[in-house]
């Protein structure tokens, strides 16, 4: 088991980095997607013994995070002009550059905490810092509103990652509680791309600034 979940830890880790180096928005959001989908495998891989309502929550986790999320943002996508992130405040390099330095000083990081023997193999701690840290990169330094809820996601999955070494502790419903709050969040933002794209053909975080504004 062991194996497997790092296996698909590091298939994560390398979706961070599709996510910092590509200016497709489709990819992006298809990456997240994925990367989602993979969280829920994982889930169930550790947890899926526990019982059915294991099994109801990594399956929800696959649902939401790697089906649900992405059409959302696809369909946003269809209504927008732009396809690519053209501009962005870093470019992709250093952004790939960033995400590669992240990445090491989270499995430096991850070396100096008092892991317990069970997670002492596994990658989690160190892909969850670096897919929290890759979220707040990708949500800082790109300029399509988009691209800015693919962070959010982002971050958000590096957080889901942590949850795994401890959801024997809480409960499921506040697992559950989670998945809702990010799948509302994110469809009042798909909704709101959605209906100012038919004001803007170009839309990023200037346009939002000044319609606040």
């Amino acid at each position: 088991m062991a194996e497997t979940l790092n296996l698909l830890l590091v298939v994560v880790l390398l979706l961070n980095f599709l996510m910092l180096g590509t200016s497709r928005l489709r990819a992006v959001i298809q990456a997240a997607g994925a990367q989602g989908a993979l969280l829920g495998v994982a889930f169930l891989a550790m947890h899926g013994t526990s019982g059915l309502r294991a099994v109801g929550v990594g399956l929800a986790v696959l649902a939401i995070k790697g089906v649900l999320i992405p059409n959302i943002l696809i369909r946003a996508l269809r209504s927008q002009a732009i396809r690519r992130e053209v501009e962005p405040f870093v470019s992709f390099t250093t952004s790939l550059l960033l995400g590669a330095v992240a990445t090491g000083l989270s499995v430096l990081f991850a070396r100096t905490l008092p892991l317990v023997e069970a997670d002492a193999g596994l990658l989690l701690v160190p892909a969850s810092l670096a897919t929290v840290l890759t979220g707040f990169i990708v949500l800082t330094t790109r300029r399509k509103a988009l691209t800015q809820v693919v962070g959010y996601l982002t971050l958000e999955n590096g957080i889901f990652i942590f949850g795994l070494t401890l959801v024997e502790a809480m409960p499921f419903l506040v697992e559950v509680g989670v998945l809702l709050d990010v799948l509302v969040g994110v469809f009042v933002m798909g909704v709101v791309v959605e209906h100012i794209s038919r004001e803007f053909t170009n839309i990023g975080e200037d346009d939002l600034t000044e319609l606040r504004e």
